[in-house]
């Protein structure tokens, strides 16, 4: 089975004339056609907010595309909360989920009015030192075990370095509201990248639940509930993608059985989904260089892990289209590498391809999520481009390619070193 990338291969030409290869492309009219889907299958929640995990693409243009599409942002550093500002986010659309928080980012989470996620019941008394603590926080909630949904264990919280404890939950609502909280919110995130649509609903209840518990226990009253993120993207051609309306549903289910019923009929369901977002409208999109013959048959492009961290790092699937040869055979096996010094700088293993020729465009699919966003410079090499595809089909580069003079900024040497820059 086969992918269609976005963007047609004589639009590809054109865009590879113009932008040296490597580069990431963004697809504006799909990233729009997900937010507004997502907006319309939780339409029957009034409260209902998207909070976009910036982690997974920080760029000002992309955050700017989701603002106009009444998404707010999921920030979780310093330097995320300072794109969000300069974005002009409001601030009851910027959560702030962090752990292992220094103060100089609380510090500014409550300069921008943020609505703060606490990660630990030691963090109630380290905010109020440093930042003070405002009137609405939520916590995150870590129940331990293992996952599952059905008879498919998802995940396992119990490893999980995130979150509270339930007994430790019921104790820093009662210490927060003593600190003069008066509206709380729970989150939890207790699985990744999930294939199927019962992830969201089996947590929903799980959140509703513990969201009615706290409330009897300890008179906190709840007004938000974040189903954080953890919707998958179908990274390969035989998956069925998530349907987010049967999600929704699931999740209004458990809402009229478990919060209406208990007089919490006005909570807010909140998500801060990321890859399910943007990670399908994005490719990487590098050019075949090099043919190596040895005890496989190699690949070698101009692209590495450096600009797409996933596969080296999780052994993760990425489908490659090798543009102009679609409807080709895929009667070669190879794999595909990049430039590092490192065996696992691979971008597929034993994939059955199309022959592949020196100056091929290869098309990486579905790192519109976690692709750019975790590049690094190992062996010196530089960040890609990202270029968006706009609805009008013109092409914009919205981050350049970084240069030598970027890599060496923070090295304050130039008066002892001539680079010939």
């Amino acid at each position: 089975m086969n992918k269609t990338p976005f963007v047609s291969h004589a639009r590809l030409q054109e865009i590879a004339e113009a932008y040296p290869t490597p580069f990431h492309l963004y697809d504006e009219r799909g990233i729009r056609e997900t937010a507004r889907a997502l907006r319309r299958a939780f339409a029957w929640n009034p409260g209902f907010c998207e909070f976009f995990a910036v982690k997974a693409l920080p760029n000002p243009f992309i955050l700017r595309i989701l603002k106009e599409e009444g998404c707010g942002v999921d920030c979780s550093s310093y330097t995320e909360l300072l794109l969000a500002k300069a974005c002009g986010f409001l601030p009851e659309k910027i959560m702030f989920s962090s752990n292992q928080t220094p103060a100089e980012e609380y510090r500014l989470a409550m300069a921008l009015g943020a609505h703060i996620n606490l990660d630990d019941i030691t963090h109630i008394d380290f905010l109020r030192d440093v930042a003070g603590i405002p009137a609405q926080i939520s916590c995150r909630y870590n129940p331990g075990g293992e996952f599952a949904v059905g008879n498919d264990i998802m995940d396992t919280p119990q490893q999980a370095k995130f979150g509270f404890t339930r007994e430790q939950l019921a104790e820093g609502f009662h210490r927060l509201r003593a600190l003069g909280v008066r509206a709380f919110g729970l989150h939890a995130f207790l699985a990744s990248n999930t294939v199927g649509d019962a992830y969201y609903p089996e947590l929903a209840r799980i959140l509703f639940e513990l969201a009615a518990e706290l409330q009897g226990r300890t008179g906190a009253r709840v007004a938000q509930i974040n189903l954080s993120g953890g919707i998958g993207v179908a990274y390969r051609p035989e998956q069925r993608p998530s349907d987010i309306q049967r999600i929704s549903e699931g999740v209004r289910q458990a809402y009229e059985h478990i919060l209406a019923p208990a007089g919490m009929g006005g909570v807010a369901v909140c998500t801060e989904l990321g890859r399910f977002m943007t990670g399908p409208h994005g490719c990487l999109v590098t050019r075949a260089i090099h043919a190596k013959h040895i005890h496989k048959e190699y690949i070698g492009v101009d692209s590495s892990a450096v600009d797409l961290l996933r596969p080296a790092m999780y052994g993760a699937y990425h489908h490659i289209t090798v543009a102009g040869k679609e409807g080709a055979p895929c009667d070669h096996t190879y794999d595909v590498v990049g430039a590092l010094c490192e065996n696992n700088d691979k971008f597929a293993i034993d994939r059955a391809l199309p022959k592949i020729d020196t100056g091929d465009l290869l098309v990486i699919h579905d790192t519109g999520a976690h692709g750019s966003s975790m590049g690094y410079n190992y062996n010196g090499k530089l960040h890609a481009a990202e270029l968006l595809l706009r609805e009008d089909g013109a092409v914009q580069m919205i981050r350049r390619a970084q240069t030598p003079e970027d890599y060496f900024a923070t090295l304050d040497f130039a008066a002892e070193f001539d680079l010939g820059l």
